[in-house]
C-alpha cells in the first residue's frame, strides 16, 4: 500500500466514528411546540392535571399569581391573583387545588377561585397529591419538612421531619412515600399511614444534590436525578440498593416516569431533557437527550398524551459579580417571554 493510499485509508477510518454519530437517529422525542404565554414574575414548578385538562404555573414576585391554562390548547383560562407560590397541585375527587404559598392557598378547580388560606409551618415549596388517601403533602426545606393536608377541607393532619431539605416526592401505591433529601444525599422512606419516616437510603456513594425523583411503581424502581455528578441514580425501592447510575445534563430540577413507555425524563437547566429507557428492572440506558431552551429545568407529564411540558423564559445580561460573601445576582427576565414548551413524539 502506498503512503498516499495509507493516509487516505487512515483518514477514512478516523472519520467513521464521526459519520456513525451523524447518522444515528435523533430519537423519538422532539419539541412539538413552544407557546409564548407571557406574564410577569418568577417561576419554579409546573403541574399537569391530566384528568381535568388543566396546567398550573405559579408566578412569584410583585406580580405574583397562579396561572391556569387549558392543557390541550395552552390558552390561559384562569388566574388567582396575589398568590406568590412555587407551584400547585390538585385533588380530582374534591376538586381542590393547593398552591405552595405562605400561607398555602386552597382553591376550587372548577370555579378557579380561592377557598381559604391554610396556615402551615416551614416554608412551602414542593408538593405531592395522594390520589388514594386524598391528602396533599407540602414540602419545606425548613422544619417541619412535610405538612400533611386533608384534600377535602385543608385540615392539617400532621407533620413529618425527615432531617433535611426535600425536593421531590413520589408514592409507591403501597403506603410508602419516598422523598429525595437534597442536602443529605439520601432518599427518605415515609409510611403514609402513620405519617412517620421509617428509613433513609444513602446514595452518596454515587452522587448527591438530588433534585428530582421518579418511580416505577410496578417494578419498585426509584430514579434520583442528581446535580453533583450530573447523573441519574437508579435505586431498588424495596431495600435502597443502588442498581446503576447514568449520565444526565447539568442543573436538574425534576424527574417523571411514564409507565406506558417505561421511560424516565429528567429536565436540566443547561437546555437538555434526558430520556432513560427501562428495558427491565436491571437494564437501563440513556435513550435520548433532547435539546430544550436553557433554564427549562422543571417538567410535568401529561399522562393522557405522554407529552412532557416544561416552562422557561428569555433572560438579559448577567449582573456584575457579587461582592465577596454575597449571593450572586440573577439576570433579569425579558418581559413577555415566559413560554410553555411541549415535548413529545
Amino acid at each position: 500500500m502506498s503512503s498516499l493510499v495509507r493516509r487516505i485509508a487512515l483518514v477514512g477510518i478516523a472519520l467513521l466514528p464521526v459519520l456513525a454519530t451523524a447518522q444515528q437517529p435523533a430519537g423519538p422525542y422532539k419539541i412539538l411546540k413552544t407557546v409564548k404565554v407571557g406574564g410577569e414574575g418568577g417561576f419554579d414548578y409546573v403541574t399537569a392535571d391530566s384528568e381535568g385538562r388543566r396546567l398550573y404555573v405559579a408566578r412569584s414576585g410583585p406580580a405574583a399569581s397562579l396561572h391556569i391554562y387549558d392543557l390541550d390548547t395552552l390558552v390561559q383560562v384562569g388566574e388567582l391573583p396575589n398568590i406568590s407560590a412555587h407551584g400547585a397541585t390538585v385533588d380530582t375527587r374534591y376538586h381542590h387545588g393547593f398552591a405552595t404559598s405562605k400561607p398555602v392557598v386552597m382553591f376550587d378547580t372548577k370555579t378557579m377561585g380561592d377557598v381559604k388560606a391554610l396556615e402551615t409551618q416551614g416554608n412551602p415549596d414542593g408538593y405531592l397529591a395522594d390520589p388514594e388517601m386524598h391528602r396533599v403533602y407540602i414540602l419545606s426545606h425548613s422544619a417541619p419538612n412535610v405538612t400533611v393536608l386533608d384534600a377535602k377541607d385543608g385540615a392539617v393532619l400532621g407533620t413529618i421531619d425527615i432531617g433535611g431539605a426535600p425536593e421531590q416526592a413520589v408514592l409507591d401505591g403501597k403506603g410508602r412515600m419516598f422523598i429525595d433529601i437534597e442536602d443529605k444525599d439520601a432518599i427518605a422512606v415515609v409510611d403514609t399511614r402513620t405519617m412517620t419516616m421509617t428509613g433513609k437510603y444513602d446514595v452518596s456513594s454515587h452522587g448527591g444534590g438530588c433534585a428530582g425523583l421518579a418511580i416505577d411503581t410496578r417494578n419498585g424502581i426509584l430514579f434520583a436525578a442528581c446535580r453533583d455528578k450530573k447523573n441519574m441514580i437508579i435505586v431498588n425501592a424495596a431495600d435502597g440498593k443502588i442498581i446503576t447510575d447514568l449520565p444526565i445534563g447539568a442543573g436538574c430540577d425534576g424527574a417523571v416516569f411514564n409507565p406506558k413507555t417505561m421511560e424516565t425524563f429528567s429536565s436540566q437547566g443547561d437546555g437538555t431533557l434526558t430520556v432513560i429507557k427501562e428495558h427491565s428492572p436491571t437494564s437501563f440506558d440513556v435513550e435520548q437527550t433532547v435539546t430544550t431552551p436553557v433554564r427549562a429545568k422543571t417538567l410535568t407529564l401529561d399522562t393522557k398524551t405522554g407529552n412532557i411540558l416544561l416552562i422557561t423564559a428569555e433572560f438579559g445580561a448577567a449582573p456584575p459579580p457579587a461582592a465577596p460573601g454575597a449571593r450572586p445576582g440573577r439576570p433579569p427576565m425579558v418581559p413577555g417571554t415566559f413560554s410553555i414548551v411541549v415535548v413529545g413524539k
